[in-house]
């Protein structure tokens, strides 16, 4: 397992991150635990959650993930053996899924406070090493929104946000901050806080980032780079899409596009086809499409950390052996000839 700084500080977590939304709803507390001890033994160091999860949200499931992580280090112990990362919801309304949290999650002073207490109880720890933004405020593109259009409410101010997260950093129940499906223009003005007035410094940003989504790659990339503000890369299979499963209009059992209609980001006539066509090449390279997909990911100059999730412990397995592929410079050129005929059919 190869680690990576986080950012501008003095954190090494490992190139594959375990994500766990899954945990409590496709996944038992007994499933998270056998993760959890598998990820570890493995070598991975690094563990991302959020106060929503799991997914799809819910009033009854919230905050579920954080309490399975949490009992996991109870009884295990060795809190300093991990890094754990975790989320504040964004601004959602009644209708927006999210709305059962704090009767509408906002990025105030008040609410992040209580929501960093919650979560670390949940989670059973005096501390957070991450704590990020789960979404902007601001009415923005993200969760593949397109198009941009200017103007309406701005609510809260990135300033009074990251005020917040400074008296969690100075309460030490946070060490670090980063942010989650942000624009380049976001990630700028977290970055000019933090020069021009002195505000926390972000280490990371945690957005999309998969074969069949390459649109970090546009603006944020450089940002990403020049900065030292690594991307930690969530959605590498494309909610499983890259791994092939789902072709030939399959629908397996127990897997996330077949329980849950929600998730068709991935789900399109273009996105088939290019997977195809990424699932042919990787059988022509004699290479497991889900560990090609990931190797990808793995060897961009931007990122930092793989989120990768599991539903099951062969899946797991799978994924963190993704660290054992490296693509050569053959592979890697057919891989842009597949993407430069079908460019972001995800973003």
């Amino acid at each position: 397992m190869e680690y990576r700084q986080l950012g501008t500080s003095s954190l090494k977590v490992s190139q594959i991150c375990l994500g766990t939304m899954t945990y409590g709803e496709q996944n038992t507390i007994e499933d998270a635990a056998e993760q959890l001890d598998y990820a570890l033994d493995q070598g991975v160091n690094f563990i991302d959650c959020a106060e929503m999860y799991p997914v799809p949200p819910s009033a009854e499931t919230q905050g579920r993930t954080e309490e399975y992580i949490g009992k996991w280090l109870s009884t295990r112990g060795g809190r300093d053996r991990v890094i754990i990362a975790s989320k504040v919801a964004g601004r959602g309304e009644a209708n927006s899924g999210v709305g059962h949290l704090r009767s509408g999650p906002r990025l105030n002073r008040d609410q992040i406070l209580k929501a960093c207490d919650h979560s670390l109880k949940r989670l059973g720890t005096d501390y957070i090493d991450l704590y990020q933004v789960h979404w902007p405020e601001r009415q923005t593109n993200f969760f593949g929104r397109l198009g941009y259009c200017h103007g309406g409410d701005d609510g809260i101010a990135i300033s009074e946000t990251l005020g917040a997260l400074e008296e969690l950093l100075k309460a030490g129940k946070v060490r670090h901050i980063g942010v989650s499906n942000e624009t380049p223009w976001g990630l700028h003005e977290y970055l000019t806080e933090s020069v021009v007035y002195g505000k926390p410094r972000i280490v990371s940003i945690q957005n999309p980032y998969n074969l069949l989504n390459r649109t970090f790659e546009v603006g944020c990339a450089e940002i990403s780079i020049r900065e030292r503000c690594g991307l930690l890369a969530y959605s590498p299979l494309a909610f499983g899409v890259l791994t092939g499963k789902y072709l030939g209009g399959e629908k397996p059992a127990g897997a996330r596009l077949t329980l849950f209609e929600r998730f068709q980001r991935y789900a399109s006539e273009r996105t088939t086809a290019a997977t195809k066509a990424y699932v042919e090449l990787a059988r022509q390279f004699g290479l497991n499409p889900a560990q090609m997909a990931l190797a990808f990911v793995n060897q961009q100059p931007f990122v930092t950390s793989n989120i990768i999730g599991a539903t099951t412990i062969e899946q797991l397995r799978n994924n963190i052996a993704s660290v054992n592929l490296k693509l050569d410079d053959e592979q890697l050129a057919a891989i842009e000839n597949v993407h430069q005929q079908n460019p972001n059919p995800a973003p």
